[in-house]
């Protein structure tokens, strides 16, 4: 009988990047040509590796959060400026602004408890369904990471690379924690496992998720699901939809594709009903 042939592993990325650094330093080993591919920073950030790097950062979150198990999530936009209740407006220009933003911190606390909410009803499903993600830095985000931490669940933060550098929030699970450089491979992570968004007050990057959100709705590339507006106040002044439908540049109907709510409570019947979950009452300690 023929001897089978022991099957030998391949040498790991990192077992061949360490043989890299043993072999001899020459002309031709210091060259950028010698490198290997996957560790030669200068191609790897290369024009031509624009269309890898995409593929590279859409993967590391998908088989990440795959390998959890995680299957879905509730998104919760807003604005980073919006501070918690009591603290100051730092990025307010003048007074006006200060007062604005001082008084739409209420938001930072249905942010909180509508994230309590959505943890809640996730623990029962041993997290891996309704999983809340945020982007990761302050204001509304850090307000859906601390609700989740305060019932003790996990949160994911999908955060982007700015010009002005910032941290993720402490509040997010630091497993789940990613960082992308492109906007669009982090849309597409945002609106993947959603099924629910919650948009709260902010600026050109919160308009710019929802009207995303709600193309994609209103065309059917993506299902119905629940899309909140929290605060009819804001949202009646910041924008007229009604006026797209006067005007016929959108269709008939196409305004109810969201749902305004102003607390916490309401949004998170809205996705109750919607998904037919069961009843959750938060602890007096949460309010």
């Amino acid at each position: 009988m023929a001897r089978r042939r022991q099957h030998t592993p391949l040498r790991t990325s990192q077992q061949d990047i360490d043989a890299t650094r043993r072999i001899p330093r020459t002309p031709q080993t210091e060259s950028p040509a010698y490198r290997l591919a996957f560790s030669d920073e200068d191609f790897m950030t290369s024009e031509a590796l624009r269309g890898v790097r995409f593929q590279l950062e859409y993967l590391k979150p998908e088989m990440m959060l795959s390998e959890m198990g995680i299957t879905s999530t509730v998104v919760l936009f807003g604005g980073a400026r919006i501070p918690a209740p009591g603290k100051d407006a730092w990025a307010a220009k003048n007074e006006t602004a200060r007062k604005n933003l001082e008084a739409n911190s209420r938001y930072y606390d249905e942010a909180r408890r509508f994230a309590q909410y959505i943890s809640l009803a996730s623990k029962a499903l041993d997290y891996k369904e309704y999983v809340v993600v945020t982007g990761g830095g302050p204001g509304v985000m850090e307000a859906g990471n601390l609700g989740a931490s305060e019932v003790d669940a996990p949160s994911i933060a999908f955060n982007i690379v700015l010009p002005h550098e910032q941290a993720p929030n402490l509040y997010v699970t630091p497993e789940l924690c990613f960082n992308f450089h492109y906007f669009a491979t982090r849309k597409i992570h945002f609106l993947l496992r959603a099924r629910a968004v919650a948009i709260f007050p902010g600026g050109f990057g919160t308009l710019d998720e929802f009207f995303e959100t709600l193309t994609l709705i209103q065309t059917g590339r993506m299902e119905r699901m629940p899309l909140l507006l929290f605060g009819k106040n804001f949202w009646d002044r910041a924008i007229n939809l009604k006026v797209l439908e006067e005007e016929g540049t959108i269709s008939p109907g196409d305004t109810e594709l969201f749902t305004t709510v102003d607390t916490a409570e309401e949004g998170w019947e809205v996705i109750r009903q919607f998904y037919d979950l069961p009843r959750i009452t938060l602890g007096e300690d949460a309010k």
